[in-house]
């Protein structure tokens, strides 16, 4: 019995000896480098694996939401079919920070590499210098991420030297500038790469093959029949980056004018085509075969959208419209159609460009500096400014159809423009109407003086402008105080309109090339806004009386 104890009792100091030598002589934790999106620019994470002794378990930690903690099947089920053993012990992986939530598919990949360093297939060495993000297939395929280039842009910015993506993603990460990226299609792959045993060809940089921005925009202005008034109001919107309504019957060709207003905007630089394509990738919504947005996106949603699909939102946040046309163009048709609450939360993103969506969790800000272009019909039927067609609706439906439109929200909106149907003679001209590139041209000269006045300052346009900088760069002469006076007293203006009027008049100087503002420049000024004029009891289409306010 005693020899049975003793037995027993070295047996026992064996197997202990045996564990702690396990434990101690062999590497079971490893760290892998990876990340996530915030809105939309990448944040740098860690994936922290340990692989402890004891029953077999796989615990996510550090706030992962259902797709990050659904992982270990995909991780588990990939390693295997690759041809790899997966330990049979308790592991542990910690996302850190631990106080930031983390979601999406792109943890698998790195999940998987840790589990796979911290029981030594590769050294852990090897995988320190890249960022790892990809979502895995059951059989071992790594499929395609969001936010890739935002994860390649936070890569660079952290001092990284490459990243590894997957094949899909490897186009859009290479637009960013002297970062090595090795594009990897399956898990078995990736490791022979660390392992050294596999070359990995790095994908070609892509900025300058990408980056092409329109020289001849597709639809021109060129196609459009008369609207002379309606082109110059286009025109000056573009110029300041102002935001226009259009007030017009059905057929007068106000979508067909909205369409190519995005053609004679300046194009875009390359630092806004970045923050473009940010958007679109984090939204999942980058065109297949194309690494990089060069043009200006046009966003035209339906009017039965809803506030999270316009803002942006839901459960796990997501840009809207206002910040997918980010730099770009958002057309809203049929403006009282949509719903008074959608409208409403406009407000906001038109002041401040951009959006912040607030969860108990955290809060998130996507940018949304657009240019708002809406239109609408003068009446429920439409046919109130027309003079071919007898408008049937009455005084109360007709006020009732533009209370839809707050004041607040109609303040916001700098020009207003009555759009006529287009006369047969208009429609039968052969002399073709200039061009998008011919009004591009006056477009950015305007833009280069705004850029220089503004050089030192965050802002970009004349819509930007605050008070401050109207004061400052907005002057006028005794006349022109005088016409904007008598214009204030008989339109009833807002304060919000009065430097509406301002800024436009300062847009029409800069496309004049004058450095003072004129009265020319404040008539016409006051000519485009419409909306104040029929409520001060101007006729539609009437116009006004440059004679009454001088």
């Amino acid at each position: 019995m005693v020899a049975q104890i003793a037995n027993f009792r070295s047996l026992f100091s064996n197997v202990n000896y045996a564990f702690l030598t396990y434990g101690c002589g062999q590497k079971l934790l490893s760290k892998v480098y990876t990340g996530a999106v915030i809105g939309i620019d990448g944040l740098l994470m860690e994936v922290e694996v340990d692989i402890a002794h004891g029953l077999p378990a796989f615990t996510t930690v550090g706030l992962p939401e259902a797709s990050v903690r659904e992982s270990r099947e995909r991780v588990k089920s990939a390693i295997i079919n690759c041809g790899y053993d997966f330990p049979d012990d308790r592991i542990t992986v910690n996302l850190a920070p631990a106080h930031i939530r983390k979601g999406g598919t792109g943890f698998d990949l790195p999940i998987a590499l840790g589990i796979l360093a911290a029981g030594g297939i590769f050294p852990e060495t090897a995988a320190g210098q890249y960022v790892i993000l990809g979502e895995l297939a059951l059989d071992g395929r790594i499929k395609p991420v969001t936010g890739a280039l935002s994860m390649a842009l936070a890569a660079k910015s952290s001092g990284f030297s490459g990243i590894m993506v997957p094949g899909e993603n490897a186009s859009e990460a290479a637009v960013v500038a002297q970062l090595d990226v090795y594009p990897v299609s399956t898990l078995a792959e990736a490791v022979g790469f660390l392992r050294g045993e596999k070359a990995v060809e790095r994908e070609a940089s892509r900025a300058a093959i990408e980056f092409k921005p329109d020289e001849e925009p597709e639809i021109n202005f060129s196609e459009v029949s008369g609207q002379g008034h309606v082109k110059r109001a286009l025109e000056v919107a573009a110029a300041g980056g102002h935001n226009m309504l259009m007030t017009g019957p059905p057929g007068s060709g106000k979508t067909m004018l909205a369409k190519r207003f995005a053609g004679i905007i300046p194009p875009l630089s390359f630092d806004e085509a970045i923050e473009t394509t940010k958007i679109y990738s984090v939204a999942d919504l980058l065109p297949r075969g194309r690494a990089m947005i060069s043009q200006r996106p046009f966003r035209a949603p339906h009017h039965t959208i809803s506030n999270a699909g316009l803002i942006g939102g839901g459960s796990n946040p997501r840009p809207g419209e206002v910040s997918l046309a980010h730099n770009g163009v958002l057309f809203l048709d049929e403006l009282p159609e949509f719903r008074k609450s959608v409208l409403e939360v406009l407000r906001q993103p038109l002041e401040d460009r951009e959006v912040t969506i607030s969860r108990a969790s955290m809060s998130t800000t996507y940018p949304a500096g657009f240019m708002l272009i809406a239109a609408l019909n003068p009446c429920p039927c439409g046919y109130l400014t027309d003079e071919r067609h007898p408008c049937r609706c009455t005084s109360a439906q007709i006020q009732q159809y533009r209370n839809r439109m707050s004041g607040p929200l109609m303040d916001r909106i700098d020009l207003h423009v009555e759009v006529p149907n287009v006369s047969y003679r208009e429609m039968s001209c052969k002399k073709p109407a200039e061009s998008s590139v011919a009004i591009r041209k006056r477009v950015s000269k305007a833009r280069a003086i705004q850029a220089e006045r503004f050089a030192r300052l965050k802002i970009y346009t004349n819509s930007q402008m605050s008070s401050r900088h109207i004061r400052r760069h907005c002057t006028l002469d005794d006349a022109s105080s005088r016409i904007l006076e008598t214009a204030m007293d008989r339109l009833g203006l807002s304060a919000r309109a009065y430097h509406r009027i301002l800024k436009i008049a300062r847009t029409i100087a800069d496309l004049d090339g004058q450095a003072r503002m004129a009265s020319a420049h404040v008539l016409e000024a006051i000519q485009y806004r419409s909306v104040d004029r029929n409520a001060a009891g101007y006729a539609p289409g009437a116009g006004i009386n440059h004679n009454r306010l001088e």
